[in-house]
């Protein structure tokens, strides 16, 4: 039975109204004023409000802005009662979050008509959510592109293949196109994307039904073979699939040559977990890759030791910090109302003296595996709220900084007191830093991740989940988890005009993260069309190509003093 709270202050109305519903056979729940009304709606979880406008001590207004601050009201039908007919009352109504008005005096029809229309309107939106959420759900097992499994998807595979082979030879394969990079630089990312859309096909058409095929990211693909009794059946496998890529693939009227380098790790031997026979795979793929790829390579202990190059890469990485090779760069974040600055997100560079500046890619990992990135990432924490500080000294007393923390960083039992010691020595407020966690790092124990969390937000810090949907991404964890804000990974936005499912899921993305009262950030906006669709549907904010590319400290500085803003989003 449909509960509906009836908050008016005027007796007969009340009764009237609560024997009319009582006759619908709705069950009717009377408030003698705003106040209590609040408590009622707190307690009884209704269906559906009516409220009078003008009420003694709490108004109408009041109460629905109280109600609407709360997730569990945020989208629970709302009617006013108001003698006032004006149009700037029905206004004022709206904009705090009104359904619907009605004019006293009203008919029994007139009201009938108003619940049940909202009641309609209700389950259609009901309708959508969950469409949206099964959207969202196959897309959180599938890659947008090319449709095929993702990595969730494919951990998932893995245990349930484990469970009924457990004792059975298993082969990983990682199959990565060689110089993938090279093609999107020549022929364009959108040429790319499709290049991997046929290849996904024919690594679907190069192996049996009982074989699971998933896209890891980029050029990179990854293959579970159930059953391989021995070592000859992968090889023969590998085997099949590169003389798959000695046929080029058609795309735009061109022909495309590409190869392909496969590395595999066998189950049990090489691992027991799918993280552990992936990154084992992997090794063997890119040891494949560095014997000039077109061939294939199993796994073995030697390649555990990395190749010379890493092996340099990763002991100068331990004095770069001390040699000031590290730098802070800051990508702005604009405000999608106003087109200005409001903050930046820090990011992490390193000039080599030899090489040059070093992708993050490399080096990132290697700070990780070697524990490094504890004293690199406090030292950019303090780099970037000490910068920060600097600019709201200089006229931009509001400007906010993003810095992403690493998983290790996140585990230190002492990360609130380091932080606090960050905020003593930099003089920056709390409110003014923006920590972005990604989703693995939160989810082997949800309830620790909880509580640190709320440990960092009672500092006054905001919480932001980055790369949402790329990784284990699941609705669940939008509710259970304390964030204020939700990133939009680039992969999501790119060429999304072209893309209508991507822009529908998309476009579901933000309507639940609206729904949850989270400030929303499209990341990688490189296009005016992207740009177009990201204001259309209310993202609050965004940071990309489009404005500029992450910047050192004195040329952002400069970007900031010139007062550049965004134009064109009206």
């Amino acid at each position: 039975m449909k509960k509906i709270l009836v908050i008016e202050d005027e007796e007969l109305v009340r009764e009237n109204i609560l024997e009319l519903l009582d006759a619908e056979g709705l069950a009717g729940i009377g408030a003698t004023n705003g106040y209590k009304g609040i408590d009622l709606a707190k307690v009884e979880k209704p269906d559906l409000i009516i409220c009078d406008v003008m009420m003694p001590g709490l108004d109408g207004y009041s109460v629905l802005k109280t109600l609407r601050q709360e997730t569990t009201f945020a989208t629970t039908p709302f009617i006013f009662l108001t003698a006032k007919a004006a149009k700037a009352d029905f206004r004022q109504g709206m904009e705090l979050g009104a359904d619907d008005y009605l004019t006293k005096p009203f008919t029994r029809a007139e009201l009938l008509g108003a619940i049940a229309t909202r009641f309609k309107k209700q389950q259609q939106y009901r309708s959508e959510l969950e469409q949206a959420k099964d959207q969202l759900d196959y897309l959180m097992y599938h890659d947008s592109l090319t449709n095929l499994p993702n990595q969730l998807s494919l951990r998932e595979q893995f245990k349930q293949i484990k469970s009924t082979h457990s004792q059975q030879l298993m082969t990983i394969m990682c199959v990565g196109l060689d110089r993938f990079n090279q093609i999107n630089d020549d022929l364009g990312h959108s040429v790319g994307d499709r290049l991997l859309q046929a290849v996904a096909q024919r690594l679907v058409n190069g192996v049996t039904s009982e074989d699971y095929v998933a896209r890891l990211g980029s050029g990179q693909f990854a293959i579970i073979l159930p059953t391989t009794p021995h070592k000859k059946d992968a090889v023969f496998v590998a085997q099949t699939l590169l003389e798959q890529f000695s046929q080029t693939f058609a795309i735009d009227d061109q022909e495309i040559f590409v190869t392909a380098s496969i590395g595999m790790a066998l189950y049990p031997r090489d691992g027991r977990d799918i993280e552990q026979l992936l990154n084992q795979a992997n090794k063997a793929m890119f040891q494949a890759k560095q014997q000039g790829g077109n061939c294939h390579q199993f796994y073995s202990i030697a390649l555990s030791k990395g190749t010379s190059d890493r092996v340099a890469l990763k002991t100068s990485l331990r004095y770069a910090l001390e040699r000031d090779e590290l730098q802070v760069y800051y990508q702005p974040q604009l405000n999608l109302e106003t087109g200005k600055i409001i903050g930046a997100e820090a990011l992490l560079r390193w000039e080599h003296p030899e090489r040059g500046l070093v992708s993050p890619i490399k080096f990132i990992p290697l700070a990780e595996e070697t524990g490094l990135i504890l004293p690199i990432g406090e030292w950019v924490l303090k780099t970037a709220c000490q910068q920060t500080r600097h600019w709201q000294k200089m006229g931009y007393p509001h400007l906010k900084i993003a810095v992403n923390l690493s998983g290790r960083q996140f585990q230190q039992l002492d990360l609130r007191h380091r932080l606090v010691k960050i905020f003593t020595e930099t003089g920056l407020r709390p409110e003014y830093l923006e920590l972005e966690l990604t989703e693995s790092m939160l989810v082997e124990n949800t309830d620790v991740a909880i509580r640190r969390l709320q440990a960092l937000k009672a500092l006054g810090v905001e919480i932001a989940i980055d790369d949402f949907g790329t990784g284990y991404s699941s609705l669940s964890y939008l509710q259970q988890f304390p964030f204020d804000t939700l990133k939009i990974d680039r992969c999501f936005i790119r060429n999304i005009q072209d893309n209508p499912s991507q822009a529908a899921i998309t476009q579901a993305i933000i309507e639940m993260a609206n729904t949850l009262d989270l400030k929303l950030v499209a990341e990688g906006v490189e296009t005016d069309a992207e740009l177009s669709f990201v204001v259309q549907h209310h993202c609050h904010k965004m940071q990309g190509y489009l404005f500029s590319k992450p910047l050192p400290a004195k040329e952002f500085e400069s970007l900031l003093f010139s007062e550049k803003a965004l134009v064109g989003i009206k």
